[in-house]
């Protein structure tokens, strides 16, 4: 999602059998590269080198729920920075609209979610309004606990996704080792 995966070492090839290629086409959103999940994929299946039909479809999941992990931080990111543009046009209607005139509110309020988008898009703007922002007290600091406390109910969402799929992920990892323990008992002769 951000670029490809590196690794120290050197990657074992450990190419997804051909009867699995059907159950594991990635749901990419806009945005997502192929290649960028081809190498996770590709980074974990060579870590776990699946060795039988069961390993390799947890492997997949593993893979799967990988990757959403990636995408829910990626997505929180981008959550958060629309929210920073929210928290900007609030801090600026604290200051910028104290005292108008009720007639005059709605068109304040009009130039107020202006400037805040050109807060977002421009950089000459969004120095002019951190600087006029800080000279009333608002530093970056409470910009982003106003951030914080505007999304924090998407957040939470966020938290439950992250959460849900990393445990997902650590029970097929369990279970990949519970098959191999499974196996490597069976093989062994009984004196």
């Amino acid at each position: 999602m951000n670029g490809l995966f590196q690794t120290t070492r050197e990657v074992t090839v450990t190419t997804l059998p051909v009867e699995f290629e059907a159950l594991a086409p990635p749901l990419l959103l806009p945005g997502e590269h192929l290649s960028d999940y081809q190498a996770l994929r590709q980074a974990i299946f060579a870590d776990l080198a699946p060795r039988s039909a069961i390993e390799w479809l947890l492997a997949i999941d593993v893979a799967e729920l990988s990757w959403d992990v990636q995408r829910y931080r990626m997505l929180r990111h981008k959550l958060l920075e629309t929210y920073r543009q929210k928290a900007i046009e609030a801090a600026l209607r604290r200051i910028d609209l104290v005292g108008v005139d009720p007639d005059f509110e709605d068109q304040a309020e009009y130039y107020t979610r202006q400037n805040a988008l050109s807060w977002r898009i421009d950089h000459v703007a969004a120095t002019e309004i951190d600087a006029r922002l800080a000279s009333y007290g608002c530093d970056a600091h409470a910009i982003n606990t106003e951030v914080y406390v505007q999304a924090r109910d998407i957040l939470v969402l966020f938290e439950g996704l992250l959460n849900a799929a990393q445990t997902k992920r650590m029970l097929l990892l369990r279970e990949i080792r519970n098959q191999r323990l499974a196996s490597g008992l069976m093989r062994r002769p009984r004196v």
